[in-house]
């Protein structure tokens, strides 16, 4: 048939009897389109629901770390910590390498202030997440991170242990902590 002349009835018709024979009986699709008065509702709530800005969601990960706090940490041997209510084998684990980090840290470059603020981060992180271990890599270099770390994690109430790495997560310039997880919600007669 050319473009121009319109089909005629009969082979309209005819292509619907095939297309039933083929296809079965079919329904027609619904609009999926969203209407305009319903699209107004649901930016109208989207509006009046309060946003969670950046600073918020900062301040509810931050946890105020003080830098006069100075901990009774071992003098000789590798840096280790277990808090009174943890078992001591915990801490043998993590000298083991029995716990495998499931985040790490980087610090390296990074001053004291943006440490602290990174560190809160991630053991806000780990433990709304259910993750029990963590690294935090803060390299040798001049040693101002390596020594202020262990006297911040101490003060953090997430925090149940941590020891140095062993080298495959870093060694000396490295501590695996484990961490205390968030208890997931969850009831099972609601």
């Amino acid at each position: 048939m050319s473009k121009n002349k319109p089909e005629s009835p009969d082979s309209q018709n005819e292509d619907f009897g095939l297309f039933r024979e083929v296809f079965g009986t079919v329904k027609p699709l619904r609009q999926d389109k969203v209407v305009p008065e319903r699209q107004e509702k649901l930016k109208a709530k989207l509006q009046a629901r309060p946003k969670s800005t950046l600073q918020e969601r900062q301040r509810t990960a931050s946890f105020a770390f003080s830098d006069l706090y100075q901990a009774a940490l071992p003098q000789s041997g590798p840096m280790r910590f277990c808090r009174a209510d943890v078992a001591t084998h915990r801490l043998k684990q993590l000298r083991r390498g029995d716990y495998s980090p499931e985040l790490i840290l980087d610090m390296h470059g990074l001053n004291r202030e943006a440490a602290k603020q990174e560190l809160s981060a991630l053991l806000h992180t780990a433990h709304k997440q259910l993750i029990d271990c963590v690294a935090v890599v803060h390299g040798i270099g001049s040693g101002v991170l390596k020594t202020a770390l262990p006297h911040l994690l101490i003060q953090h109430p997430h925090v149940m242990a941590f020891h140095q790495a062993p080298l495959e997560y870093g060694g000396h310039g490295a501590l695996l902590v484990l961490v205390e997880t968030a208890e997931p919600d969850f009831n099972p007669f609601s």
